[in-house]
């Protein structure tokens, strides 16, 4: 019973259908040598998955219920067409108004949406896995694509969402000292090469689930896993606990960390600065909407993620020997897990909502984009044009940098940055 064997073949079956563990997001599936779950069997499936050398490849842990599989699908099914059409819309916006992509975060945005529109692509193929008892019909090759682009586009939506708020904060901090607007990353072209960064390190990241993603056969059932070798000299569930504090760290800690630095810092820039009159009733209603659109962005990031993180978290101190696995261990891998998970993927299809259809620019469009589409014959009448522009009000309250980008002029000496949506 004591090392992982290297063949997919030797694992009971039960190691899926009775409580595999599977880990952030991929699934891993603990193949002991030998093993047998039957009844002369003293060797508990406890101690069965606390020996992990592979990992399931779509984010899913524990035993599922039919019910459960079934729920899940669904979820990814809905989560996969409200990110369809959010992050559709989002681009198709972008597309229509020639001006807003002159600053680096509609760039940002831009990109944002591309990364969450790949990602849900990928929902269909796990809610279908799922659906069938994580039987995978799909092939070695479309596992290897998928669990890749599913790790690859994870890594790009949060390193994203990071970048936006190092812009946002950048922009606060540029207006207020030099009482101009501009674009705080130095021109679309720093930040274009700032997305080719950003895209490059997602790639990267994700490189074992190209290498180690492959399908293996378990009691009829083909499974598609994330295997790292296992041979001398060479421990997978090491390993693969150091994959997972890579996962960790820079899907979510770090990222936390400095989206949660740049928004705190914000704030207290609209404080300190006192954007506005200090007495007007405009301008507390400015702070205050401010405050609340950054406890908004914040907060949907730390709930979504959270709960998948320190599950994996667990994980990572159990596969390096730091604490035991033990029962609680196995039953919140088997009925929190998915939930987390489903929880995780949400983000994709509420990204859109918070970093575009909040801005009063994008909803005047998109009301404007509905409109010619239910009134074809009178869109002579009120053409679809650049022309969208937010009320005074709201105009320290849209993205972080202006939709277009005004050249260096003399200003008032009250300054209201452009710092929610």
């Amino acid at each position: 019973m004591g090392e992982p064997c290297e063949r997919a073949a030797c694992s009971p079956a039960a190691g899926i259908k009775e409580g595999a563990d599977r880990e952030s997001w991929d699934t891993p599936l603990g193949f002991l040598e030998g093993a047998r779950m039957d009844n002369r069997s003293n060797v508990s499936f406890l101690q069965l998955l606390k020996n992990i050398n592979l990992e399931r490849a779509d984010g899913m842990q524990g035993d599922s219920s039919d019910v459960v599989r079934i729920v899940i699908s669904l979820v990814y099914s809905v989560v996969c067409a409200l990110g369809l059409v959010g992050n559709l819309l989002v681009l198709y916006l972008m597309k229509s108004k020639q001006g807003w992509r002159k600053s680096s975060i509609n760039l940002f945005v831009t990109s944002l949406a591309v990364t969450d529109l790949q990602f849900v692509l990928t929902l269909p193929f796990w809610a279908v896995e799922n659906a069938l008892d994580f039987n995978w019909l799909f092939g070695k090759a479309m596992c290897k694509i998928v669990s890749y682009v599913t790790a690859m586009n994870m890594y790009a939506s949060v390193f994203f969402l990071t970048a936006m708020s190092v812009a946002r904060y950048r922009s606060v901090a540029s207006a207020l000292k030099n009482q101009r607007r501009g674009d705080p990353l130095g021109g679309c072209c720093s930040a274009k090469w700032l997305c080719a960064l950003i895209w490059l390190s997602a790639v990267l990241a994700s490189l074992p689930h190209a290498i180690f993603s492959t399908t293996a056969t378990v009691f009829d059932d083909v499974l598609c896993l994330v295997k790292f070798p296992e041979g001398q000299g060479s421990n997978a569930q090491f390993w693969l606990g150091l994959y997972h504090i890579q996962k960790v760290l820079l899907g979510f800690v770090v990222p936390l960390i400095i989206i949660s630095l740049c928004y705190l810092r914000l704030v207290r820039f609209i404080s300190d600065k006192h954007v506005g009159s200090t007495c007007s009733g405009p301008s507390i209603k400015r702070r205050s909407k401010v405050t609340r659109s950054v406890s908004i962005v914040v907060l949907s990031f730390f709930l979504c993620w959270l709960p998948n993180q320190a599950l994996t978290t667990w994980g990572i101190l159990i596969k390096l020997n730091v604490v035991h696995f033990s029962n609680e261990y196995f039953l919140s891998q088997v009925y929190f897990f998915p939930i987390s998970v489903c929880l995780a993927h949400s983000n994709s299809c509420l990204n859109p909502i918070l970093y575009c259809l909040m801005r009063r620019e994008f909803r005047k469009a998109l009301k404007n984009l509905l409109w010619r589409i239910t009134s074809p014959s009178l869109t002579t009448m009120r053409p679809f044009t650049d022309t969208t522009k937010p009320e005074k009000e709201e105009q320290a309250l849209r993205a972080v940098m202006p939709v277009q980008p005004v050249p260096a002029a003399p200003r008032p000496a009250a300054v209201q940055p452009e710092v929610a949506y």
